[in-house]
């Protein structure tokens, strides 16, 4: 194995395995969590200094028992050294780490005083790879309790509400420009003049009928006056438009005709009109209609000029 996996490359790759798990583990927002944190740096430059004694000392003690071995058990071993190093015996050699299995040989050796109804109980030692993965998960649980519990990491509920705090925000971000999504919270008139050109081809193929196509009013009331039955700007005549007119005599609702986009555009088109005078317009209906946002003095003076209109 340590033919395969020589000292040079199991020291960075153990050390940088622990760096990413802490570094993940550990939440220090936009900056690493080694240079937030100087206790982070202290610990992997201690480990690390720790990592180096290890595999110095292993080597030392290694290089002592072989002088201890006898010259054939030395003979043997630099023997296997100089085999090619084929998949089968990486295979097995890992297997046997990993296992650390005794030939059946020497089970003899190993067997215990117990007996029940004849079967008997071999004295092994727990497998490398259990004892491994043990230790893996006790470094994994010290660095989760270090992450939430001292590092005050976000726990699963914390994380929910600020992605789904956040999931709104981008919700609404994307309504105020997704056009098919578009209501009469966020519509906006539009004033240029291919908006203005669709929403008047709109109007002429479904809305002339009943508004005339000079926006006069027919069967429906005057459009191009400042009275409105049910309110005017653009979000009034939007959200008008959208679900229809009063129930039973008003205007029907074209939600299911025309997208919300299309809507804007004839609303738009339709606010255009405003103070056109076409010939013999039909009797104003409703009331006088001031937006609310606009300028004081500009609203009154509106006021005003509607008072004096002959409907």
């Amino acid at each position: 194995m340590k033919k395969f996996f020589p000292v040079y490359l199991r020291v960075p790759v153990i050390f940088f395995i622990v760096f990413g798990l802490m570094e993940y583990f550990i939440d220090s927002g936009d900056r690493p969590a080694f240079v937030k944190y100087p206790m982070v740096t202290v610990f992997l430059l201690v480990f690390l200094f720790i990592l180096i004694a290890i595999e110095i000392t292993l080597s030392a003690v290694n290089r002592v028992l072989f002088q201890l071995l006898s010259p054939e058990e030395k003979a043997k071993i630099e023997y296997e050294k100089s085999l090619p190093l084929t998949e089968s015996n990486w295979y097995k050699n890992l297997m046997q780490k990993l296992t650390e299995t005794q030939p059946i040989e020497k089970e003899g050796d190993l067997l215990m005083d117990h007996d029940y109804d004849g079967i008997k109980e071999l004295d092994n030692n727990l497998p490398p790879w259990w004892v491994y993965l043990f230790y893996i998960c006790v470094i994994f649980g010290v660095i989760y309790v270090a992450r939430y519990e001292l590092f005050g990491g976000d726990d699963q509920e914390t994380e929910l509400k600020m992605e789904m705090a956040q999931a709104k925000i981008d919700v609404e971000e994307y309504l105020k420009t997704a056009p098919d999504l578009m209501d009469e919270k966020t519509v906006v008139l539009l004033t240029d003049a291919p908006s203005l050109d669709a929403g008047k081809e709109i109007f002429t193929t479904n809305c002339a009928a009943c508004h005339r196509a000079d926006g006069g009013g027919q069967i429906g009331p005057n459009l191009t006056d400042n009275q409105w039955i049910l309110g005017g700007g653009i979000k009034n005549l939007f959200h008008t438009i959208t679900n229809g007119g009063r129930d039973g005599k008003g205007m029907i609702s074209w939600k299911g005709t025309l997208k919300p986009k299309e809507i804007q555009k004839v609303a738009s088109y339709i606010l255009s009109l405003q103070g056109s005078n076409p010939k013999d317009p039909k009797e104003s209906e409703g009331e006088i209609w001031v937006d609310e946002a606009a300028p004081k003095k500009e609203a009154a003076v509106a006021k005003a000029a509607d008072s004096t209109q002959v409907k």
